[in-house]
């Protein structure tokens, strides 16, 4: 028994609407982060997903890359989150509104 493509780009779907709804939800900004970066492990899975389909490996290369990029990315935004914390001693989004003292 072979799964189908209709069965990836559903799972597929399915996590990038838990992460948009955590991002459109959520205030706490480690919730929005993982929310993030569910939905860029959702776009992953869908283009591996054509990629294995097509018989191809396009979609695998760009995989590689937004790997690379993501963890950069997470290198990056948990300093900004710490350092966030360190100066206002939260992470709530809604008690961030200037970005000085």
């Amino acid at each position: 028994m072979t799964i189908g493509l209709n069965a990836f780009i559903l799972l597929s779907g399915l996590l990038f609407a838990i992460g948009l709804l955590g991002v459109a939800l959520r205030k706490n900004t480690i919730v929005l982060y993982m929310s993030l970066e569910l939905m860029l492990n959702a776009v992953n899975l869908a283009l591996v997903a054509f990629s294995r389909y097509n018989g191809t490996m396009d979609g695998n290369l760009f995989v590689f890359f937004i790997i690379t990029v993501a963890a950069a990315e997470v290198a990056i935004g948990l300093a900004i989150i710490v350092a966030l914390f360190r100066l206002r001693q939260t992470v709530m989004v809604d008690q961030l509104t200037a970005l000085s003292r």
